[in-house]
């Protein structure tokens, strides 16, 4: 029998990846720059495979590049960040309901084993991951994956913004009691339920989202609708 073996990932893949990281972190903020020369000496890379690490994060939403100064960290405003959540509840939503009834037991054991990571991380910087690694593991039995890469395109587009603005105020007990009432209602085989709580849940993290915008304007930390993250 011919053994499996893990294909190595292309250089430009690891850049990428550790660049997706730091940006969802909050350790590369917006507007922070993104030399290639300098990005190529920190990964022992030539400029190629940056470039492309670039272009496939610029795809996603998460860099974008200006005419005379390159490659920068995105940004985004509240409204825009509200307008991406408003097509999130419609994409995944849709994704659910046509996920719910393809879910076997190995599904419902990765939601909860995500679930049961994100309950025991003290890491605030780790709750978009994990939350974006639920709300993908909830549509992935849709099987459909154009709109599985549309739900991971906007996943990382709010998560990086809502969660890092949000959870040292809020935490994480709603977030993830939620959480859980959707797993027991995928259990259940209860579509309906499902897509309710799910636009609920969505929902409520855009109200958290628009309170948390507030306090900061009141506080005078925010004079262009720029969320502070740090």
């Amino acid at each position: 029998m011919r053994s499996r073996t893990t294909k190595p990932r292309a250089l430009h893949q690891v850049i990428r990846d550790a660049l997706r990281n730091d940006i969802l972190s909050g350790k590369l903020p917006a507007g922070h720059q993104l030399r290639q020369d300098a990005l190529a000496t920190q990964f022992n890379a030539s400029r190629i495979p940056v470039r492309e690490a670039l272009r496939q994060l610029e795809s996603e939403g998460l860099v974008v590049h200006h005419l005379n100064r390159g490659a920068m960290v995105a940004g985004m405003n509240v409204q825009q960040i509200c307008e991406l959540l408003d097509i999130r509840v419609a994409l995944e939503c849709h994704a659910a309901r046509l996920a719910v009834p393809n879910m076997v037991e190995r599904d419902f054991e990765t939601m909860e084993r995500i679930l049961d990571e994100y309950s025991r991380s003290d890491v605030v910087s780790d709750w978009a991951e994990y939350n974006r690694q639920f709300h993908l593991a909830l549509s992935a039995p849709a099987n459909n994956m154009r709109l599985k890469r549309l739900i991971e395109e906007y996943c990382l587009n709010t998560d990086r913004y809502t969660h890092l603005a949000m959870s040292t105020a809020t935490g994480k007990d709603k977030p993830q009691s939620d959480h859980y009432q959707l797993v027991a209602a995928c259990r259940a085989r209860d579509v309906t339920k499902v897509v309710t709580l799910l636009e609920e849940h969505i929902d409520n993290t855009r109200k958290e989202l628009l309170a948390t915008a507030r306090e900061q304007q009141m506080q005078g930390e925010d004079s262009n609708g720029q969320l502070q993250l740090g």
